[in-house]
């Protein structure tokens, strides 16, 4: 199935320089796109890119109309990213399959679970006693609900999702470990994205609770009790320990960590890798990794690193001292 440039630009907006019959078979990267394919220009370093490309069509920005118009046809919009966005949204709504049952025959939903109408459950997944699944939510194979949990409408689960296991909690006594049940439950909101295998454990007595618009990536951890402002987004293998609190519009990049009872204001960026220690309080980026380097090389930095300490201290007394003239 194909659209053609027309009704792309009648569904999506934006400028077409070029034949609006001209027939688009599928989208493609400005590297490997043929001249069947739509592409688009998300960044002007990529310029070279655009020029060498075959793609029969190319989203540009206005500031990128010269270049576009100098290999060919062209949709200029002030926001490239976000038109491709939907037109991936567009596309895949033309190219839908016939849907499938909407619970799958070996799902295993408890009779006491309730699904909105509208809501769609893969194979193998397993809805719990007391669950609640929203109108528009899509829980693809393998996911796991478990009891009394509640997942908002238009959510998207992707295989393997737990939601409700058993969080981290502990109690040491005598060199042993007595396990402290957790009676809370997790609750997510609406238009909430939840990648493959990510894993979100009910609270030990409040909630867990994941806030509308919320996106995750695969293999993310979220702890008991933690919070999860709206339309923050974290990339793979983030870590969120138990009962930290993370701000709106936040975003984390992958294999960030965030220890647990710590707050994360509104609005702030953690780089991949970084290891949150301390609360965040001001919106702004935030960096914490140890740059990478030959073995030998990062040995002496770790090992200069553990006298910063000392040479603080002999820096500090020799401030102290009387001068001599």
């Amino acid at each position: 199935m194909s659209l053609q440039l027309g009704a792309i630009v009648d569904a999506l907006g934006g400028e077409l320089h070029g034949d609006a019959a001209l027939s688009i078979e599928r989208l493609a990267p400005l590297q490997n796109a043929q001249p069947d394919a739509l592409s688009f220009l998300s960044h002007p370093k990529y310029q070279q890119e655009l020029a060498a490309s075959k793609a029969a069509c190319v989203i540009v920005s206005p500031a990128m109309r010269e270049a576009a118009a100098a290999r060919g046809a062209y949709i200029v919009t002030p926001d490239p990213y976000l038109y491709f966005a939907r037109l991936t949204q567009l596309w895949k709504a033309h190219h839908v399959r016939p849907e499938a049952d909407r619970v799958h025959p070996s799902a295993v939903i408890h009779p006491e679970a309730l699904l909105d109408a509208t809501a769609r459950i893969g194979a193998l997944c397993v809805v719990e006693r007391g669950a609640r699944i929203g109108a528009g939510t899509v829980l693809k194979s393998r996911v796991t609900v478990s009891e009394d949990c509640v997942i908002g409408e238009r959510c998207l689960l992707h295989p393997g999702v737990v939601i409700g296991a058993d969080g981290f909690g502990l109690a040491p006594h005598e060199g042993r470990w007595v396990k402290i049940e957790q009676l809370g439950a997790v609750r997510i909101g609406n238009d909430v994205e939840i990648g493959a295998n990510t894993c979100i454990d009910r609270g030990a007595l409040d909630d867990t609770v994941i806030e509308d618009g919320v996106k995750l990536d695969n293999l993310i951890q979220i702890g008991h009790n933690v919070r999860v402002g709206k339309n923050t987004a974290m990339a793979g293998c983030v870590g969120v320990a138990g009962s930290a609190i993370i701000g709106a519009g936040c975003t984390f990049g992958g294999g960030a960590i965030v220890l647990g009872h710590l707050t994360v204001a509104d609005g702030v960026h953690v780089s991949a890798a970084t290891v949150v220690t301390r609360s965040i309080h001001k919106a702004g980026q935030y960096t914490g990794m140890f740059p990478i380097d030959d073995n030998a090389n990062w040995e002496k930095n770790a090992a200069t690193l553990k006298q910063l300490h000392s040479l603080r201290e002999r820096l500090k007394a020799l401030e102290k001292a009387p001068s001599k003239k």
